[in-house]
């Protein structure tokens, strides 16, 4: 039976109605809409898990496209000519942060963390297995070791040479380097461990005074200080042990570094200077949360939360969950890492760590 024009008519407008009420559903959907451009401060240890082609697509596919600037996780939660320049987000790497935002009225909408990564001591082999023999540094059944990071700091406090640690390769005073704690969250990080470690708990701020003489001249002799936690790694890979023998960084920076070029991790393993991470015990999570300061930055915070973002970041990258191993551990032939962390001490709340701050400044 052959159709009438009107028929036909008909049928195309129908046609045409539907496809145009398809179109414009879609047209409102992450699918067709453009990429939302969002602009924000970042941590410098998030550089590369940011720069991931495939983190860079996966958030392209929900919507999203990032300009990440760098900045340090204290300044661009406290320093006007960062938050003068209306950032959609900021990405410290603290939750201490959050409240130190609330403190400088930064006008958060909403704060998740995204990842984690324990303050974890980098060190060399040389050095590790003197502290090893000293009593001062113990290998655990898995295989990684930690250290009495409060005798070695009051060894360090009281001026002992390498050599009185067990240390004959290195000679001088020993000593640990950490960020600027004023700018960087891993040296603020430290700051607060340090600050715990010398009261034995969770330091109020009465105790603050009886600390001071302490936190103020381990910080002094450390010299110059960093103030980004991926330009002190990437001094401590170049200057190696004689320059950083112990440095406080993240512990997923090295599992980044080892797993961006496992032929290079394979070449430094087979030398007699091998990188080496000291677990304090306790020591304390570098939480990172994402903080939204605009409406079209709300979402992101699910996005980066997706399984395929928290996949990318702990199997390129090293970045812990915010539950913990987001799958199974590293594989054979990278760092050792705990599985899990027990020894887990809180930050001092935000007002003591401003008054240590205020301390190191």
């Amino acid at each position: 039976m052959t159709m009438t024009r009107r028929a036909v008519g008909i049928g195309l407008i129908a046609a045409s109605a539907v496809a145009t009420g398809g179109y414009l559903y879609l047209k409102d959907t992450k699918y067709l809409r453009p990429p939302q451009p969002l602009t924000g401060f970042v941590g410098g240890e998030k550089r590369g898990f940011l720069a991931n082609p495939a983190t860079v697509a996966a958030l392209r596919n929900d919507g999203f496209e990032l300009n990440a600037r760098q900045a340090g996780s204290v300044e661009m939660v406290r320093e006007a000519q960062i938050l003068r320049q209306d950032p959609d987000f900021l990405w410290p790497s603290s939750s201490v942060m959050v409240e130190i935002a609330k403190e400088n009225n930064v006008p958060i909408r909403r704060a998740e963390v995204i990842l984690n990564s324990p303050i974890v001591v980098y060190s060399w082999e040389p050095v590790a297995a003197g502290l090893e023999a000293a009593g001062l540094v113990k290998r655990q059944a898995d295989g990684t070791r930690t250290i009495d990071l409060a005798q070695y700091l009051k060894a360090v406090l009281a001026g002992r040479s390498w050599t009185d640690l067990g240390v004959a390769e290195l000679s001088g005073p020993a000593r640990i380097v950490a960020t600027d704690p004023n700018l960087s969250n891993s040296g603020f990080m430290f700051a607060g461990l340090v600050a715990n470690l010398l009261t034995g708990e969770v330091t109020q701020q009465s105790q603050l005074s009886a600390i001071s003489g302490d936190m103020g001249a381990l910080f002094h002799r450390m010299g110059f200080k960093s103030n980004s936690s991926g330009s002190l790694f990437e001094d401590y890979i170049a200057g190696g042990p004689g320059v950083y023998p112990m440095a406080v960084l993240y512990e997923n920076q090295l599992i980044e570094w080892a797993l961006e070029d496992a032929a290079r991790w394979q070449r430094v393993m087979a030398g007699s200077a091998r990188p080496v991470l000291l677990y304090p015990a306790p020591t304390v999570y570098s939480a990172h949360p994402l903080i939204s300061l605009k409406p079209a930055a709300d979402d992101l915070i699910g996005a980066l939360l997706s399984p395929a973002l928290q996949e990318i970041a702990w199997s390129s990258h090293g970045f812990r969950g915010p539950l913990g191993l987001p799958g199974a551990t590293v594989g054979p032939g990278q760092p050792i890492i705990p599985e899990k962390l027990t020894a887990i001490v809180p930050m001092p709340e935000a007002k003591v760590m401003l008054d240590i701050l205020q301390l190191l400044s």
